[in-house]
């Protein structure tokens, strides 16, 4: 009997059982991820539905030297996989799964994606941490492209990216709703208030559609946007400091009224 996973349909007989155990004629497992923040939690999805416990994957997804072989630095290595469903056998081990992504990633990173990032200055590992950026900024997908064109235009500028997501990945306080002025004193390479240029790398798994927004990013005037007072996740943008106050202040009221501190 060969290890699987198998679909023992509504009156199998024994022979046709036997035969399919023997055969090894598993049924794939679909797998989905998105919104993925950090590798272990990757590791803990696939440890559910995979044969290999989310250890294993933990070990294989965190190891340097792998990291390394695969052609990213640690802080790199995320940007390596794109958010989708794929078909896994059930015995797919966690070797498998890398090289398995690195496929998907080549097929993702086209001819095409990879002239409109080179056309922005930015290599595709640039192109996906700006895009996490964009995806922890936005829930709605019609911003996106607008917002990536602010953080371009600061980029083409030598303006810092001065992005919040940037000070609570650095922070660890991913859920925070309220950014306050002493966390952009944080003393790290993800501090973009204090760092110029991108970050070292992607701060979360960024999905598809927002690198596709960073690589289709709108073109305009405006380096400033900040979220409407509404809390509906749309953002109001600006081409000027003093118009940028208004709307944050404003924002900053709406989260005040609601007892949003942190």
């Amino acid at each position: 009997v060969k290890p699987g996973r198998y679909r023992i349909a509504h009156g199998m007989t024994m022979n046709a059982m036997v035969n399919m155990l023997r055969s090894g004629e598993q049924e794939p497992v679909r797998v989905t991820f998105n919104g993925i923040r950090r590798l272990p939690e990757l590791a803990g999805k696939l440890g559910q539905v995979l044969e290999p416990d989310s250890l294993a994957f933990a070990r294989a997804l965190t190891d340097v030297d792998l990291q390394r072989r695969a052609g990213y630095a640690p802080e790199t290595f995320i940007a390596a996989f794109v958010p989708n469903t794929y078909e896994f056998w059930w015995t797919t081990t966690p070797d498998q799964f890398i090289r398995r992504m690195q496929r998907e990633h080549e097929a993702f990173w086209n001819a095409q994606r990879r002239k409109k990032a080179g056309d922005l200055g930015l290599t595709p590992e640039q192109a996906s941490t700006l895009a996490s950026i964009v995806q922890a900024e936005t829930v709605r997908m019609s911003d996106a492209p607008r917002i990536a064109g602010v953080y371009l235009n600061r980029l083409r500028i030598g303006m810092p990216l001065q992005a919040d997501p940037t000070l609570k990945f650095a922070l660890g306080l991913d859920s925070v709703r309220r950014v306050l002025h002493t966390d952009k004193l944080v003393d790290s390479p993800y501090n973009t208030y204090r760092n110029m240029g991108l970050p070292p790398g992607p701060i979360n798994m960024p999905e598809g559609r927002f690198i596709d927004a960073v690589l289709n990013a709108e073109r305009h005037e405006f380096l400033y946007f900040c979220a409407r007072a509404d809390l509906s996740g749309y953002s109001d943008f600006s081409r000027t400091y003093e118009q940028h106050q208004v709307y944050a202040r404003r924002y900053q009221e709406a989260l005040n009224e609601r007892g949003i501190y942190r």
